[in-house]
């Protein structure tokens, strides 16, 4: 069964808990089969990239934002 989620790619959401709790930013992906979403900005993780030939020649650190369960975050009205 699909569950209805009311928010989509593009809406601003503001984050109500959590580390960023407080911050606001745009949903970049929904992940409905978890129940999560990814917002510009927050929850960003440092992860580790190993070296290719295309885009990172010398691999390092790269920053990504990582999922935040759907209840932690509200859909900003009038925006």
């Amino acid at each position: 069964m699909a569950v209805k989620l009311k928010i989509k790619k593009g809406d601003t959401v503001k984050i109500i808990a959590g580390d960023d709790k407080g911050k606001t930013g745009e949903v970049l992906q929904v992940i409905p089969s978890k129940l999560q979403v990814i917002v510009k900005d927050c929850k960003v993780a440092k992860k580790t990239v190993k070296p290719d030939q295309d885009k990172n020649p010398n691999g390092g650190f790269v920053n990504k934002e990582m999922p935040i369960d759907i209840s932690n975050v509200a859909k900003v009205e009038g925006e």
